[in-house]
């Protein structure tokens, strides 16, 4: 049987010119936050089963990669004729869950609040598009251990001073910012019960994708009732959202605290039929501490943050603020977190704040690649072209000239003059090379 030279579907092989890339990237990535005192650790590839269908990551989870046991394990499963005992085990596809049980692990061996740095590869079998695989490196900062709001903004600073260092500010990239309680609020004035909240959420995640006519068919299609529909579509007419208007806020455009605290007021109609008064409480100081998050971030570093009161994010463990962020050189996200304060529960029982954010990295090398974006580099690159037949002692002094350019930090390339020096060179330009010399 011949072997197949291509990858699986949803995986890809990367060419030199795009790990050098990716690895520019990457320490970039490392020294930045590194700066900003996160921590560097690494998890599996594998996850046990049972944390990685949690319930937690919503759609996710029908996208897993299921591991079958091995040797007289699997033997019994098929025998027992249980489908699913077959499977104890799968490749993890986000960070979070994995962050999460190293965190249960080893808790009493870390300092608080916990200032984590995963970057690996997760997996999920989604169909492949541009900027989407199978297989994708993932780049996570998170905190644990943090209650208060420095958390959302010691992340959002740190990620906006890794995205202006990468030059990613030429693409005007912004943030977008909500809180799942207003969510929750919305879905509770609208008449749909805590218990529907999931549900109800997971559709209006698709709303960029289908609109606002999609998520109420889908909502109609799981069988809720037109008029809570109609009345939770209307709140977001409220704030000018489904005609497409931005509702910006940021250190520039806010002109007050009590403009947003209004806004929000009408999301919930708070200024009409109250839901309740706790209701009414939770939600000022909701307001308030997104308020806060927004102008201490945007008072230090020159970013937008945009309130947006549809952002989900596609996962069921975030319990507070949520953000993504957008560019206007992708459709989509690229990047996003948020707070999980509940997800330490599931390993040990209690409560631990916590919250992070993950770039979307293999976007952002895509953007680039795109672009032909040039790493910067002091390094020189040099090619050493030597013409076949060349004496003894010309090779050695060549060798010992690279020798020495390697030792003072440069790159040396010494490669057997092709016949198309012309191709060879363009080639070797591809890959940074800006010097060449050639012995005969």
């Amino acid at each position: 049987m011949q072997m197949i030279k291509t990858p699986v579907n949803g995986m890809k092989d990367i060419e030199p010119r795009e790990m050098e890339l990716r690895q520019f990237i990457l320490s970039k990535i490392r020294e930045v936050y590194s700066r900003f005192g996160f921590t560097e650790i690494e998890t599996p590839n594998i996850e046990h089963i049972e944390n990685l269908l949690s319930d937690q990551g919503w759609d996710n989870e029908k996208l897993i990669f299921k591991i079958l046991k091995r040797g007289e394990k699997l033997d019994k499963a098929f025998e027992a004729g249980n489908m699913n005992e077959l499977v104890d085990s799968g490749l993890r596809y986000d960070l979070t869950v994995p962050l999460c049980r190293f965190y249960s692990n080893n808790k009493d061996k870390l300092t608080l609040p916990f200032k984590a740095m995963q970057i690996g590869n997760v997996y999920r079998a989604d169909r492949p598009q541009k900027g989407r695989f199978r297989q994708f490196c993932q780049c996570d900062i998170d905190i644990l251990g943090e209650s208060t709001n420095l958390g959302e903004i010691e992340t959002l600073l740190a990620t906006s001073t890794l995205l202006k260092e990468i030059g990613f500010d030429k693409y005007n990239f912004s943030f977008d910012i909500n809180d799942r309680r207003i969510l929750k609020s919305m879905t509770m004035y609208a008449g749909f019960p805590d218990s529907d909240f999931e549900s109800v959420c997971i559709t209006l995640d698709k709303l960029d994708k289908v609109g606002f006519d999609g998520v109420k068919k889908e909502l109609l299609d799981k069988g809720f009732a037109e008029d809570k529909i109609d009345k939770f579509n209307s709140l977001f007419d409220a704030v000018g959202t489904s005609n497409g208007d931005e509702v910006n806020y940021n250190n520039k455009t806010c002109d007050s605290v009590q403009s947003i605290k209004n806004l929000f007021a009408k999301i919930v109609g708070v200024n009409a039929d109250k839901v309740n008064n706790d209701l009414d409480i939770e939600l000022n100081s909701i307001c308030n501490n997104l308020i806060e998050i927004i102008e201490t971030v945007t008072k230090n570093i020159d970013v937008k943050i945009n309130f947006n009161p549809t952002l989900v994010r596609g996962m069921g463990y975030y319990t507070g603020p949520i953000f993504e962020i957008k560019s206007e050189r992708f459709s989509g996200s690229v990047g996003g977190g948020g707070r999980y304060d509940k997800m330490v529960s599931k390993f040990i029982g209690q409560d631990v704040p916590a919250l992070g954010i993950s770039i979307g990295f293999e976007r952002i090398i895509g953007i680039y690649l795109d672009d032909d974006f040039k790493i910067p580099n002091c390094i020189k690159k040099i090619a050493y072209l030597i013409e076949k037949g060349i004496s003894i002692d010309k090779k050695a002094e060549i060798i010992s000239k690279a020798l020495s350019e390697r030792k003072n930090g440069n790159i040396v390339y010494i490669a057997e003059l092709a016949k198309n020096k012309k191709f060879q060179c363009e080639k070797l330009e591809a890959l940074g090379y800006t010097e060449f010399e050639t012995y005969t």
